[in-house]
């Protein structure tokens, strides 16, 4: 049981060795898959789940917000900040308001992040 437990937690730190860029990647995934499940218990109408996951897609923008390189990034991190603070904006008032469509922006963005972050990434590798 030991030996299994301590494999479980190999898994859980194996995202630590990961590269950056997989990392931020693995963060917008994140945002899409909570969000969704967020979403999900508005409609259902399950409070406690639905602060939930609206908490972990907050807690994901604000991580994504720490790492920005204002030095390296320039005006790319500029307009990241207030893409992912209007990002929270939307999620408080989905939660206040109960709200999917606001849901939905934030999936869509996520979505629209995602895509461009592999093809910079991807472009890097080809290079």
């Amino acid at each position: 049981m030991r030996s299994a437990n301590a494999y479980s937690l190999y898994q859980q730190n194996s995202v630590s060795v990961e590269s950056p860029a997989k990392l931020i990647e693995m963060l917008y995934e994140g945002i899409l898959k909570f969000a969704s499940a967020a979403k999900r218990h508005i409609e259902s109408q399950d409070i406690e789940k639905k602060i939930y996951y609206i908490n972990r897609v907050t807690d994901i923008f604000t991580e994504l917000l720490n790492i920005l390189d204002y030095e390296k990034g320039g005006e790319v991190a500029t307009y990241l900040t207030g893409l992912y603070t209007h990002q929270i904006k939307l999620l408080t008032q989905a939660n206040v308001e109960n709200n999917c469509e606001k849901i939905d922006t934030v999936i869509n963005v996520a979505k629209g992040l995602l895509e461009a972050w592999k093809e910079i990434h991807q472009n890097e590798l080809v290079r």
